[in-house]
């Protein structure tokens, strides 16, 4: 056994069961020892980015780490951009990122780097295993370390990174191919920590009171029951109940309590957060612009209004907090919930930004898992657009970080594959990582992707009125829209092995995504939009 099947069959032990790999001559030992451990499923992404946000994916569904395997500090820098979207989900990833030979460094070779500093960006855990017989135990506390994201550890000097959920292990070649020792067992993670009762009381006292109070609720809290809890507080005192604009992942539909999001414009959340004296933070973080601008403030919370850490971080158990709240507040059961359908539109019409979301919502499977990257398309619409269809789960741009759809599907697929996926694309973004369609195909994976073709970054034409920039000339409205040519996402749906199709009108849309949800394997439908 070589120091490869020690990380391996360590990984095993502490129940990661898949690899999204795009790997390197530094990495060959792991891959050759896949053949003598088929329970480790290895995936192949053409690109890191697909890799990331595949493991991404997987473990939002699953709550369990997926490990990255990536080929030294270029490899990485690749997947970055979907390892700051898991750690701003604080999604558990461990990242395995193999490195040269310890012998080869001094030598200064054309793909040397400072692997340790790209990782720093996005790891709240980092380490090197120095001898054979660090490998086992350093992949347990990378597996352990994940899983208990936001908890305080022991003082631990290797976690020197942010504040997240992606652990990051980098193993030199020569450990790789060199003699192992045995595998570690499995090593528990730390368990969340109970909200004292005092801190429970206070918020009680203040969600009871006279002065107008809301809730900002993320995390764990966002599932069924977090929402019930959630409800019993709002039906019994009046208290306004809301979730970040693109959560990690959130429970929505008939019979499940509705949260209203915090709109994305900072206009938007002071409308929604007027008159609040009280803003009671369970598991989120004090909401802020996600840009600076010109005369408007970064902080969206009013002025005059009080900001409570009821459940400071992820390292508390958001939904046992909600739930002891809602019971001091509010005792009993919630009543259910009336089911009312989905509205379909019953006139055959051009597509639009108004439209086709309420195609979707209406057809929208149960138990479906919805991989949100809509971005302006669906910025205003999709919410209540699904607000009513049959129950889902919804994985948002939380990193805001674009090029996460397509393989954040791929891996919510791989983790649920009794579960419908559907993959709402805007077109600018999809472009990031749409190799991923490759390995939806080779993997024969359940995904429907709708993508939403405007031809444009339109998203950015509205941010750059936002700055204060200049009216958009020839210039800049070459760097903003997707035409000259037009892309043609059919045919690259097709090239991967994805078939796809397109539509024009909304009972094209239904026909097509129906025929998609009832065929086996990946589906596009390029959704051309009228502009408004």
């Amino acid at each position: 056994m070589n120091g490869a099947e020690t990380l391996l069959r360590t990984l095993l032990n502490n129940n990661v069961e898949v690899c999204f790999a795009n790997p390197g001559t530094s990495e060959m030992q792991f891959v050759a020892a896949l053949d003598r451990h088929p329970a480790m499923r290895g995936v192949l992404c053409l690109f890191e980015g697909v890799a990331t946000g595949a493991a991404d994916g997987y473990a939002r569904m699953t709550g369990r780490p997926a490990a990255t395997l990536l080929h030294l500090g270029p490899g990485l820098a690749n997947g970055l951009a979907n390892l700051h979207n898991a750690r701003r989900a604080r999604t558990p990833v461990v990242n395995i990122v193999g490195d040269h030979a310890r012998s080869h460094k001094q030598l200064d070779s054309p793909l040397e780097s400072d692997i340790d500093g790209a990782a720093a960006t996005v790891s709240s855990w980092i380490r090197r295993p120095t001898t054979a017989a660090d490998i086992g135990p350093d992949t347990a506390a990378a597996v352990a370390a994940a899983l208990s994201a936001g908890v305080p550890d022991d003082g631990d000097a290797s976690r020197t990174g942010t504040s997240g959920a992606v652990s990051t292990l980098i193993v030199a070649a020569d450990l790789s191919w060199g003699e192992g020792a045995p595998p570690a067992p499995h090593l528990p993670a730390r368990p969340p920590r109970i909200v004292p009762r005092p801190h429970v009381d206070a918020t009680a006292a203040l969600v009871a009171g006279p002065e107008p109070v809301a809730l900002l609720i993320d995390g764990a809290g966002l599932g069924e029951r977090g929402l019930r809890a959630a409800a019993r507080i709002q039906k019994a005192t009046g208290t306004a109940v809301f979730c970040p604009t693109w959560p990690a992942r959130v429970r929505r539909g008939a019979g499940v309590p509705a949260i209203e999001p915090l709109g994305y414009r900072a206009e938007a959340v002071a409308q929604q957060l007027a008159g609040v004296k009280h803003l009671i933070l369970v598991g989120a973080r004090e909401p802020v612009a996600s840009f600076a601008y010109p005369g408007r403030p970064g902080i969206l919370t009013p002025p005059g209004t009080r900001v409570h850490r009821f459940v400071p971080d992820a390292g508390f158990d958001v939904v046992e907090a909600l739930t002891e709240l809602a019971d001091r507040v509010a005792p009993g059961p919630l009543a259910p919930l009336p089911a009312l359908d989905a509205v379909r539109p019953t006139m055959n019409e051009p597509l639009r930004t108004e439209n086709w979301a309420h195609v979707v919502g209406a057809l929208l499977p149960r138990e479906a898992i919805v991989v949100d990257e809509s971005i302006t398309e669906g910025m205003d619409t999709l919410v209540p657009a699904t607000a009513h269809s049959a129950p889902h789960d919804v994985l948002g741009l939380t990193g805001l970080a674009i090029g996460q759809g397509i393989p954040v599907a791929a891996g919510a697929a791989i983790a649920c594959p009794e579960r419908p996926v559907v993959c709402l694309q805007a077109d600018g973004s999809a472009l990031y990582t749409l190799s991923g369609l490759w390995t939806q195909a080779r993997e024969k994976l359940n995904v429907t992707t709708v993508l939403l073709n405007n031809r444009a970054y339109a998203i950015l034409r509205a941010e750059l009125e936002r700055v204060g920039g200049s009216p958009a000339g020839p210039a800049a409205n070459a760097l903003l829209d997707l035409g000259r040519p037009d892309i043609d996402f059919t045919a690259l749906a097709t090239g991967m092995g994805v078939p796809a199709t397109r539509a024009t009108s909304t009972t094209e849309l239904a026909d097509q995504f129906s025929t998609a949800l009832a065929t086996p394997g990946p589906h596009l439908i390029e959704a051309i939009l009228r502009p408004a």
